[in-house]
C-alpha cells in the first residue's frame, strides 16, 4: 500500500519526528501544536503512544476521592478531580474513576484490571486521534507507527481513523523523491513487551518491508529500534532486579539497540533513519551516508522532544533538535 502527499515541486520538504509519548497527553498535544506552528508537510510519531498503567481514583464517603500516585496517597474532593486527572495523564498514566466495590474487584481479579486498562486506553487514544483534525491543518499529514509497548489493538484504532496513517509495514510517499517505511518491532528487551523478536526474525521483517520500496537510497527508515552501538542506543545496565547498576557514582550505560537495524542501514544506506525506543539516548549521527536520529523522550515531564528535518531532493537542509 502506498500513500502520496501532495506538494508543489521544487519546494523543501519539512517533517517533524517525535516518539515514545507513552500516554502523556500533554506531550502529544505539544507535538501536534508544534507540527502546525512549524508548518511541516508530515508529522511522524515513531512509536509507543500508549500508557503503561491505570491509576484508580476511588470515590469514598462524602464525595472524597483517593488515588495513589508517585509514591503518595492523595485525597481530593469533586472540585479537585479535574486537576487530579490532569496530573495523572501528564506523566503518562490513565486515570480511572471508580467506586470501592469495583476497586475491590480489581485488586482481586487481574482480568478485571486488564479489561479496565483496555477500555481506558481505547477511549484515550481515540480522543488523541480526534485532536488531529482540531490541531493540524488538512494539508499536513500525520503518520503514526505503533511501538513495542503498544498492543495490537492500537493498530486497529489507527487504521480506523481517517486523520492518521498507520505506518507499520506500509510505504508512505513523503514527497516526489522520498518514500518511508516504518517498523515498530524491536530486538528483545528485559521488559518482554508486545512487539519484540529475535534479531534474525527482526531482520527478516525489515527485509520484507524494505523490499516494497522503489528507491531505497532516497528512502526514510522509520524503525523504532535504534541501530546497535551508535550512541543512539545507550541505556542503563540493569541488575537481575531490573535496577540500574551504579559504579563510581554514575549509572553504567551499555548499547542495547538492534544489530539487524544497523545491518540493513549499513547495507542499503537510506537517506534518513528515524529511531526511538531508548529515551536516554537522544542525538544524531551518520552510518555511512545515512543520517540517523533519536529525539529521546521526557514524556513523564510533559516535554516533547523532536527533530525538525528539512530536505530537498538528496540535500539535507536542516537537522534541528527541538524540545519544549
Amino acid at each position: 500500500m502506498s500513500f502520496l502527499f501532495g506538494k508543489k515541486k521544487e519546494e523543501n520538504t519539512k517533517i517533524l519526528f517525535a516518539t515514545d509519548m507513552h500516554g502523556s497527553e500533554g506531550t502529544w498535544r505539544k507535538f501536534l501544536n508544534a507540527s502546525a506552528m512549524l508548518k511541516v508537510n508530515v508529522a511522524i510519531c515513531g512509536g509507543d503512544l500508549t500508557g503503561k498503567m491505570i491509576v484508580p481514583v476511588v470515590e469514598g464517603k462524602n464525595k472524597k476521592y483517593t488515588y495513589y500516585l508517585m509514591g503518595n496517597t492523595n485525597t481530593t474532593d469533586e472540585a479537585g478531580l479535574e486537576k487530579a486527572f490532569k496530573d495523572i495523564r501528564g506523566i503518562g498514566y490513565y486515570p480511572h474513576l471508580t467506586n470501592e466495590q469495583e476497586y475491590k474487584e480489581m485488586t482481586e481479579n487481574p482480568k478485571k484490571v486488564d479489561q479496565v486498562f483496555h477500555d481506558v486506553m481505547t477511549s484515550t487514544l481515540s480522543g488523541w486521534l480526534d485532536l488531529i483534525h482540531e490541531k493540524i491543518p488538512s494539508k499536513t499529514k500525520v503518520v503514526v507507527c505503533p511501538g513495542n509497548d503498544d498492543r495490537t489493538l492500537v493498530d486497529e484504532l489507527i487504521d480506523q481513523h481517517k486523520d492518521v496513517i498507520n505506518g507499520e509495514g506500509k510505504v508512505v510517499q513523503i514527497d516526489e523523491s522520498h518514500e518511508m517505511i516504518s517498523c515498530g518491532w524491536v530486538n528483545p528487551s528485559p521488559w518482554k513487551t508486545a512487539r519484540e523478536e529475535e534479531e534474525d526474525k527482526l531482520e527478516q521483517r525489515l527485509e520484507q518491508y524494505i523490499s516494497q520500496l522503489k528507491n531505497v537510497k532516497s528512502a526514510i527508515f522509520n524503525f523504532h529500534a535504534p541501530p546497535y552501538q551508535t550512541k543512539l542506543d545507550d541505556a542503563p545496565l540493569l541488575d537481575k532486579n531490573l535496577n540500574p547498576i551504579i559504579q563510581g557514582g554514575s549509572v553504567v550505560m551499555v548499547p542495547v539497540g538492534s544489530k539487524a537495524v544497523k545491518k540493513v542501514i549499513g547495507t542499503y544506506q537510506p537517506f534518513l533513519g528515524l529511531h526511538g525506543h531508548i529515551h536516554e539516548a537522544a542525538g544524531s549521527m551518520k552510518i555511512g551516508k545515512t543520517y540517523c536520529v533519536n529525539p529521546g523522550s521526557e514524556y513523564a515531564e510533559g516535554i516533547v522532544r523532536a527533530f525538525l528535518i528539512e530536505f530537498k531532493g538528496e540535500k539535507l537542509v536542516r537537522l534541528q533538535r527541538i524540545e519544549g
